[in-house]
């Protein structure tokens, strides 16, 4: 597959390009932060070190005043908005998930590096013909559709094409790297003991280095010889806040997440929308419509019980998991600061 070059951004979902630009780029005005009150830097100043809160993307016009200092088209955005949005006081990561439908080269990465602060990283999906085990049933497949897919965890071609172009683009600015695996028969995948087999094969083959973490977005395969495959090669398993999987509490136990290099968690959907009616209840994605209290408070306690055994944490948020992103991030941020203090302050009366 032909490598796409430039750091445009594409449809969170389909692939697709964003719209093209109606305007020439010299009568746009530039893309810079919204204004910050101090009551959010201090947040930012207080959120640990470490703790890498973010979204799944940035190209969302709907975040004027909360990420931008005015609405923007997606293209713009796509094309300018990265380094006003690493300039949030609380977003420190965000993910570029138009690596999930085609591979980048390492100068599109050397692309986004360059727009953001050193303390900044990026979470990247891996190409989906590493993950996948046969071609859905969809047009975007083309003469692929339903066929088996011979790279699927192919150690060589993720190599080639995804691990070197990541980790000589982004450098230190690379987070998780993460292998999703879209829900699929495990039949095909040869059932749960033979995926982990081939799993392990993949990721002991793969260069050393890099923070590698995989999602599997079929709870059968969230097993032992899963959690004991990802712990024997350090990658991390990827607690995925999505309808179908179960709490992100049981994906924690079974994986032994809070044991692993690093805690990585994508919080995407609420338990009862699949994403076009998340899309169009939350659309434009301006404020939170349903908030999640207690998906937030178990994040902020593995956070916290991460910060402790001194993991990093990476943790990305989706609009559609309780209307926006950036402020489900702050909200979070919040709580996170709010019982790092309260367990800091009953530790000092216990003393």
């Amino acid at each position: 597959m032909a490598q796409q070059r430039g750091p445009s951004q594409l449809d969170l979902f389909t692939g697709a390009p964003v719209e093209a630009p109606t305007r020439s780029r010299s009568r746009t005005q530039p893309v810079a932060p919204a204004p910050v009150e101090e009551s959010l830097a201090s947040l930012g100043r207080e959120l640990p070190t470490g703790i890498y809160l973010g979204t799944s993307s940035w190209t969302f016009p709907g975040w004027s005043g909360l990420v931008y200092d005015h609405e923007a088209a997606a293209s713009q955005l796509a094309r300018e908005g990265l380094s006003a949005y690493s300039r949030h006081p609380v977003l420190r990561t965000v993910g570029i998930d138009r690596t999930f439908y085609g591979p980048i080269n390492a100068e599109a990465f050397a692309e986004y590096a360059e727009q953001v602060p050193a303390d900044f990283r990026f979470l990247v999906k891996a190409h989906e013909v590493c993950t996948l085990a046969r071609f859905p049933m969809h047009e975007r497949y083309g003469a692929h559709r339903g066929q088996l897919n011979e790279r699927f965890l192919h150690a060589a071609y993720a190599e080639e094409a995804v691990v070197r172009p990541f980790v000589e683009g982004l450098g230190d600015k690379g987070g998780p790297l993460v292998f999703q695996f879209p829900p699929q028969d495990p039949q095909v995948l040869g059932g749960p003991a033979r995926f982990v087999e081939r799993l392990h094969a993949f990721l002991s083959a793969l260069p050393k280095g890099p923070l590698y973490a995989v999602e599997v977005r079929n709870e059968e395969l969230l097993t032992e010889g899963f959690a004991q495959a990802l712990a024997d090669v350090g990658a991390c398993p990827v607690l995925a806040v999505w309808a179908h999987m179960p709490s992100m509490g049981i994906q924690a136990r079974r994986t032994r997440a809070l044991e692993a290099r690093a805690l990585v968690v994508r919080w995407m959907l609420p338990p009862n929308l699949g994403y076009e009616e998340a899309r169009a209840r939350y659309a434009p994605f301006n404020r939170l419509v349903d908030e999640d209290v207690p998906t937030r408070d178990l994040l902020a306690r593995a956070c916290l019980a991460a910060q402790r055994r001194e993991r990093p944490v990476f943790v990305t948020i989706n609009n559609k998991a309780e209307g926006s992103a950036p402020l489900s991030a702050i909200k979070l941020a919040e709580r996170i600061v709010t019982s790092r203090t309260t367990e800091g302050s009953q530790r000092s009366v216990a003393s």
